[in-house]
């Protein structure tokens, strides 16, 4: 074996693996850090090309709906694919409830923890459309401001058996849904939004439980904001991504041991085919592996396999909470991500200058 000297020393064969491959061992995980930096490693150019990153960066669409969104993004470093993931949680801005105005509430739930409830509803509003609210403003105008109201008082079904002890049959209003929130429009807003459907994405949210003589009367404005500031902006019910899952049967695995292999796996990940009227194991779909390891519980299997993932293949999934289809968002994360680089080369250039 010839070795050479650099940041980390190791044999020439298994360089590629150390550049391309996290390992999954026994006792830890190998291989974590980036290393293709210029220079690192004797023979390889690492420096950055334009032209080879276009080549080698893909985006592939694996599953979409309205609220879920699964793609793969390959051929690009952690750092980039962590930083969608964050702005996708913390800095895509989203419409939400900011200040509660109660004019009347004689429910069981006090007015903060109702405030902080009504807070959380997810309202569906494009963003978009408005803008950012001045701090110093406390009224809100058209532009910048969604007002909502939720009116609601309980009474007695004069209809009721008389011999009926369910609240649903007794009372009338003493579930308060989101759905009983109503939007108001400000100035042209009605004209503006006329088809928007402005209001709460999910009308089944429960707010409040009431009876007869309890009411609620509350206004609310709804302004734009980020996660960073406060969750309830948050676009994504969950954005999160993994590595692709790679694994190698380093031998034929057959009979007994192959059955055992199959179960240590995910369902659809190891398959049983049928070889000369041998059982042999076969690796059909390693993407489905959750990487539990149990494989390596097996004395007699976990030196047959070879676990690890892709380092730069990511599989991102994205849930979007209702307010902005997940396509839409991962379009606006990378809009924010375009202007952030963008402020960094002016501030650069500013730099120069002085």
């Amino acid at each position: 074996l010839k070795f050479f000297s650099s940041g980390m020393a190791a044999p020439m064969s298994n360089v590629d693996e150390i550049r391309n491959r996290v390992i999954l061992g026994e006792f830890g995980v190998k291989n974590v850090h980036t290393t293709d930096y210029p220079g690192n490693y004797p023979g390889y150019d690492d420096t950055w090309d334009l032209e080879k990153f276009k080549k080698t960066f893909r985006i592939d669409i694996v599953h979409s709906d309205e609220d879920t969104l699964e793609f793969d993004m390959i051929g690009i470093d952690a750092s980039i694919a962590n930083a969608f993931r964050r702005i996708l949680l913390a800095e895509v801005p989203t419409m939400a409830i900011e200040k509660v105005f109660i004019y009347n509430n004689t429910s069981i739930i006090q007015d903060e923890i109702l405030a902080h409830r009504l807070g959380l509803v997810p309202i569906k509003a494009d963003p978009r459309l408005f803008e950012y609210r001045n701090p110093e403003d406390q009224e809100g105008t058209e532009i910048d401001t969604i007002q909502l109201q939720l009116k609601v008082k309980c009474t007695r079904n004069p209809r009721a058996p008389k011999d009926s002890s369910d609240p649903k049959e007794l009372y009338l209003n003493h579930m308060v849904y989101s759905g009983d929130i109503k939007w108001l429009p400000i100035g042209n807003q009605a004209d503006v939004f006329a088809d928007a459907k402005i209001g709460p994405v999910h009308g089944d949210i429960l707010l409040a439980q009431l009876r007869p003589g309890q009411e609620l009367d509350v206004v609310m404005h709804c302004v734009k904001g980020i996660g960073k500031d406060h969750a309830k902006f948050s676009p994504v019910a969950t954005a999160s991504y993994r590595l692709l899952p790679e694994i190698t049967l380093l031998q034929t695995i057959e009979g007994e041991q192959a059955e055992r292999l199959k179960r240590c796996f995910s369902p659809g990940v190891i398959e049983i085919q049928n070889v000369n009227g041998r059982k042999v194991a076969k690796v059909v779909n390693s993407r489905l592996d959750t990487c539990s390891r149990e494989v390596l519980r097996h004395d007699d299997l976990k030196s047959l396999v070879k676990l690890g993932r892709v380092r730069d293949h990511f599989i991102f999934s994205v849930e979007s909470t209702g307010i902005l289809p997940p396509d839409v968002l991962v379009t606006e994360a990378i809009n924010v991500l375009i202007s952030k680089c963008q402020k960094f080369l002016t501030e650069l250039d500013m730099a120069e200058m002085d």
